[in-house]
Order: C-alpha cells, then structure tokens, then sequence
C-alpha cells in the first residue's frame, strides 16, 4: 500500500482545512484500519483520528473533539480529514497511515503504511 497526503497549507485561526490522504497499490484490500497522526517541531508523532475502513466508528483525540472529523471514501480509497476551528496548536506535519489491524487503534506502533505528511500551519 501507498499513501500521499494532500491538502495541508497556511490558515489563520479559526479557518478550516481538509486533509486527503490516497491509497494505492496492489495491497490496498488489506487495509482495515486509517488514521491521522501529526508531529510538531520537537515533539512525538501523536494520535489524531481513525476510522476502520468498512464499519463507522470514528475516533479522535480529545485535543480535537468537536473540531476534527475523520471520514472516508472507499470507492475511491481515499480518506479525510477535516478540521475546523483551528487553532495555531494544531500546528504541525500530519500523517495518514494505515493498518491491517480490523478495530480502530490509537498507538502508532500498529500502523504499518504511512504517507509522507503534509504540513499544517495556523497563524494567530
């Protein structure tokens, strides 16, 4: 499986942006599991938001509850996600990965495929 994630730029505070991620390769039925996962300058890769890729139990962290939403497009292997009300510490390069695994997971560790990030920027 291939990911590339499109979409990040420069927003101000309070602005939106939606994340794409597109999957690809002759391995891609055996994604089971999506997600988001963002690192800013000097800090760990941390948890976003994942979806299994067939059921609908999305989850986000609570840094982002009410403001991010996870979603996806199985017709067109592509995944998303979208983020409102940003705000200058959602700051950071986000990730789309994807997992084997058939539950939705948190940890980084279980996600084996990742894209090649895209960079975020909220000004204040």
């Amino acid at each position: 499986v291939q990911l590339q994630a499109f979409g990040g730029g420069l927003v101000q505070a309070g602005g939106y942006l939606r994340l794409s991620c597109a999957a690809s390769g002759r391995t891609v039925t055996t994604v089971a599991t999506v997600g988001w996962f963002r690192q800013a300058p000097g800090k760990e890769r941390d948890f976003v938001a994942a979806i299994r890729w067939s059921g609908n139990d999305p989850t986000v962290a609570d840094s982002v509850k009410g403001r991010f939403a996870i979603s996806r497009d199985n017709a067109n292997n592509t995944f998303y996600l979208q983020m409102n009300s940003l705000k200058p510490e959602d700051t950071a390069v986000y990730y789309c990965a994807s997992s084997s695994i058939r539950q939705v997971i948190t940890a980084r560790k279980w996600y084996t495929k990742w894209g090649q990030g895209t960079e975020v920027t909220v000004s204040s």
